[in-house]
């Protein structure tokens, strides 16, 4: 076998027999929802646009704005490329539902991706922070939306992504009887997850919207 690494399969397996020894909380929801794991889409402009258009919103919400977004292109329904994006107004991004600003990150985005300004084939070889140094290095990105990167599309394994409002929510709901927990409160829930944060975080997201989450 030498040196191979892990398919996403067999991290998931590995996450989940971890997670369902340690945690209590973990145990019961990787038994509800074991219909699903985290892949990746496999495009990095797809994912990053799917962040800043998911930044703040619901899932749901989220979702029905992608779907109007993906509709005023001529390209896969899976997929946004760079010049799609550029190729449209700012008014027919805006209707899509989209902000004033939402509409500049995402074409600034674009923009970085269509000049080569950002070259995805080096992630792959950098550690989780100097990834999220480079990303937010672009408008518009900042470390919540870096991390949703991190998670859904270089599949990393143990981020925990304490800006993300849905995370906060399920940590105290399972862990604090739906009572405010403050950052310090929910790292330490989340060190207990360590080395599979990304996979404990999303059973927390999946257990508070049936749909199961991507970008």
């Amino acid at each position: 076998m030498g040196n191979r690494q892990p398919t996403s399969v067999e991290l998931w397996d590995d996450a989940c027999r971890h997670l369902v020894k340690r945690d209590r909380v973990m145990r019961k929801l990787i038994a509800q929802y074991a219909d699903g794991c985290l892949q990746s889409p496999g495009d990095a402009f797809t994912t990053l646009a799917r962040s800043i258009v998911g930044q703040q919103i619901s899932v749901k919400a989220a979702q029905a704005v992608w779907d109007r977004l993906i509709a005023l292109t001529s390209g896969p329904s899976s997929k946004l490329s760079p010049r799609a994006v550029l190729d449209l107004d700012a008014p027919q991004i805006r209707a899509a539902g989209l902000s004033a600003r939402k509409v500049e990150y995402l074409c600034d985005l674009a923009e970085h991706f269509r000049s080569g300004a950002v070259r995805p084939s080096r992630w792959h070889d950098m550690d989780d922070e100097a990834i999220i140094e480079e990303l937010v290095g672009i408008r518009g990105i900042g470390r919540w939306t870096a991390e949703m990167f991190l998670i859904f599309h270089l599949m990393r394994p143990n981020v925990l992504p304490l800006d993300d409002l849905g995370l906060i929510k399920g940590i105290s709901l399972h862990y604090f009887s739906g009572e405010p927990v403050s950052r310090a409160e929910a790292r330490e829930v989340g060190d207990a997850w360590a080395p599979y944060r990304s996979v404990a975080t999303w059973y927390i997201w999946r257990s508070l919207d049936p749909m199961p989450v991507s970008y």
